[in-house]
């Protein structure tokens, strides 16, 4: 379809439009690209978009604020969503369909059934989110299904859910395949996310430090160190110097399973989650 820039893309708030749009489109023999997405839109899932739109005809993006991942309830609550605003920035990407479906469309009574993935979802954030990735895994499943496209787009700044979407799939013979985008980040390195706009301007001039730390951990793998204690030891230490940060886990995990290593012998993801304040931040890098 490969609409023109600033069309407002078509709202969808019922399931079974929805996915009759993605089956006529598919009946047709044009690509479909999902990008699921919590809304409060940013370049991050601009990237995502654009991505999308360059390798798919269609393009659906999803806004939903799913009330099953967050293990916090005050979390949920500060999630703000601005519907107009996130659809002008769909449309200005070149969006085709929004599904933004109410709470008891996607939910309608309390469910019973759940999808888990326990290794990859056990350590790292699912150490201190307990229940959040069996909430984003059973959501992902559900979208999947309602909107069948050919490609779903994620982001590898939340590394660990695209590991555990990317197992679900796998293990569910989903018959989607799985687009990573690399990590879109601010000028000085702070990973771009919905939670940035809770910092105050003391915290969001400290919260670079979190990526510097990753850096220097990721220098040192290059440098030649395999003990990854060590590794870990010259991220934490820059992070343990601001009296801001409060370090909630500093890991280098295998690439696939996000299981923490001792000696680093292949790819590695190295991941943290600090505090700033009432906001949590995550990131990542490959080394």
């Amino acid at each position: 379809m490969n609409r023109q820039e600033s069309v407002r893309p078509d709202l969808i708030k019922k399931i079974d439009e929805v996915r009759s749009r993605v089956l006529d489109c598919r009946r047709l023999g044009l690509m479909t690209a999902l990008v699921p997405t919590m809304g409060a839109l940013h370049a991050g899932h601009g990237a995502l978009i654009e991505r999308a739109r360059r390798e798919a005809d269609v393009v659906f993006v999803t806004i939903f604020v799913n009330p099953i991942q967050f293990d916090r309830p005050d979390d949920y609550e500060k999630y703000a969503l601005n519907l107009q605003t996130d659809l002008e920035f769909c449309a200005a990407r070149g969006v085709d369909f929004v599904f933004a479906p109410d709470v008891t469309e996607m939910y309608p009574s309390p469910p019973d059934t759940f999808v888990e993935v326990p290794r990859v979802s056990e350590r790292l954030c699912g150490e201190f989110r307990p229940g959040h990735f069996r909430g984003v895994a059973t959501v992902v499943a559900k979208l999947f299904n309602i909107v069948p496209a050919d490609a779903a787009y994620f982001g590898e700044k939340d590394a660990q859910q695209l590991a555990v979407i990317r197992r679900m799939v796998a293990d569910l013979n989903i018959p989607i395949t799985i687009i990573p985008v690399p990590t879109v980040r601010e000028a000085d390195g702070l990973a771009l996310s919905s939670r940035n706009q809770r910092l105050s301007p003391a915290e969001r001039r400290v919260a670079p430090l979190l990526y510097q730390a990753l850096e220097a951990a990721r220098e040192k793998i290059a440098g030649g160190c395999r003990d990854a204690a060590a590794v870990k030891e010259s991220g934490i230490e820059l992070l343990r110097a601001e009296p801001q940060i409060r370090v909630e886990y500093f890991e280098v995990a295998d690439a696939e399973e996000m299981q923490p290593v001792e000696r680093v012998a292949g790819p590695v993801r190295i991941a943290a989650a600090v505090w700033l304040g009432s906001t949590r931040l995550i990131d990542n890098v490959i080394a």
